[in-house]
């Protein structure tokens, strides 16, 4: 799958044109494109030249992301005082809000506005109260252009407000400037909306262990926070400090109730108990098609936690949030599917709606997606911190980073430049059981 903007290399002669009146063309490392509507040679189209903004692979968010907290319009260009006056009437008591809310207002999250920006900004409050405008503002913007029409909203040449962002939809955004002291984002299908109605997301920074290098079995996941090191002292467990959230924690292999709880022995001699923290092994028996040398994932609802191996070696350990549902039928709940599946389609960034994902509101560019069976999917979450708990609508929710590291791992291999790929039968494996 390629997204607006993509350039790759192709065989220079046309492969065919019955069922594509402009011509087939082999591209490379594999398939055809037609050329018409959705595709072309000329490197100068204006929407080629105005998505040339790439997904950036090598981090953990592909795009610069945010969450509207305050609803209000998209613009089809950088709208005028008139355009502001008719289409955002309340908008001085909007800003004041903004101004005011340290949680999602002016003073939070500037620095996710520049993922793409070599020089530093104003603050966002100073930045309006001296009216600065970028010198940088995208060519197709300025001088009260319009953007190109790839959203498919700009119904008229003289259209202004062309769609609303909904309070907690979820959006990727490839610009962001400032326009007479007010900073605009552009999004990836290149609608203009004001950023002070968004809530800049960074996405966790939560990622799991390479197994052999960061730590050996047995150990365990520490999956709640809350947790509690305990000393045994006669027979009683006695507080011995905290346990870190998020950590892996080496234990000896020792178990024992205590108080009706479960509990693991610690290699440095504490005892941590199984509420808090889920013990990681092996596993018991080796399937077939890791005695045969692929690549695989081990989902274990129960402890929401994914182990990766390579045949029979396993290389990475992390937390999952899988199905809200837990092991409820997955038929007549938001439980995650079990069995054993192949991933077959991959997309660097999917639109997912809220029967996938889990959540009241439409979710923009979901990074890092792999489906495995129907509309089951590994993929990076970066609307919330729950990992390690039951999240989801059935899908199984990955830190952004974790997403990503496995998006690079798995088969089928998305090529450079493409945006996804589908290839069914030799996907890599996903053995999701209780």
């Amino acid at each position: 799958f390629l997204r607006a903007g993509a350039v790759v290399e192709m065989d220079p002669e046309p492969a065919g044109t019955e069922g594509c009146p402009g011509g087939f063309r082999k591209i490379k490392p594999f398939g055809y494109v037609c050329l018409g509507p959705d595709a072309t040679l000329d490197l100068g189209h204006e929407i080629v030249r105005a998505t040339t903004r790439r997904p950036d692979v090598t981090q953990k968010l592909p795009y610069m992301y945010g969450t509207v907290t305050r609803g209000g319009p998209a613009y089809a260009r950088i709208p005028t005082e008139d355009d502001i006056a008719r289409y955002e009437p309340s908008l001085k008591k909007h800003l004041d809000r903004w101004a005011k809310d340290e949680q999602s207002g002016a003073t939070y999250g500037l620095d996710v506005w520049l993922k793409w920006r070599t020089e530093p900004a104003p603050p966002a409050l100073d930045a309006l109260a001296q009216r600065i405008t970028d010198r940088d503002v995208p060519w197709f913007l300025r001088d009260g252009r319009r953007a190109p029409n790839l959203s498919g909203l700009i119904k008229t040449d003289d259209a202004v407000k062309i769609d609303e962002v909904s309070r907690r939809n979820g959006m990727a955004f490839i610009e962001s400037f400032l326009h007479e002291g007010r900073r605009y984002n552009v999004t990836t299908d290149l609608r203009v909306v004001p950023a002070d109605r968004f809530r800049p997301i960074r996405g966790s920074d939560f990622h799991g262990v390479e197994i052999g290098k960061d730590i050996d079995f047995p150990f365990a996941l520490v999956r709640r926070a809350g947790g509690k090191r305990w000393r045994v002292e006669g027979k009683k467990l006695v507080e011995g400090g905290e346990l870190e959230w998020r950590s892996a924690v080496p234990l000896t292999g020792k178990q024992q109730f205590f108080g009706g709880k479960l509990h693991y022995e610690t290699k440095d001699g504490d005892w941590i108990d199984d509420r808090h923290a889920g013990r990681i092994d092996p596993a018991k028996k080796m399937p077939a098609w890791g005695k045969n040398g692929e690549k695989w994932l081990d989902v274990n609802l129960t402890k929401q936690v994914l182990v990766a191996y390579e045949g029979t070696k396993p290389v990475y350990a992390t937390l999952i949030s899988s199905g809200e549902a837990g092991l409820e039928d997955h038929e007549s709940s938001t439980a995650t599917k079990r069995g054993i599946f192949r991933i077959h389609t991959k997309y660097i960034s999917i639109t997912m709606d809220s029967d996938a994902v889990g959540e009241e509101f439409e979710l923009r560019d979901v990074p890092y997606v792999q489906y495995f069976e129907e509309g089951y999917a590994l993929h990076g979450a970066y609307w919330h911190d729950k990992f390690g708990r039951p999240k989801s609508h059935g899908c199984i929710n990955l830190s952004p980073e974790d997403a990503r590291r496995l998006f690079f791992w798995t088969e089928p291999a998305v090529p450079p430049g493409w945006h996804g790929a589908a290839r069914s039968l030799t996907g890599t494996v996903v053995f999701v059981h209780p």
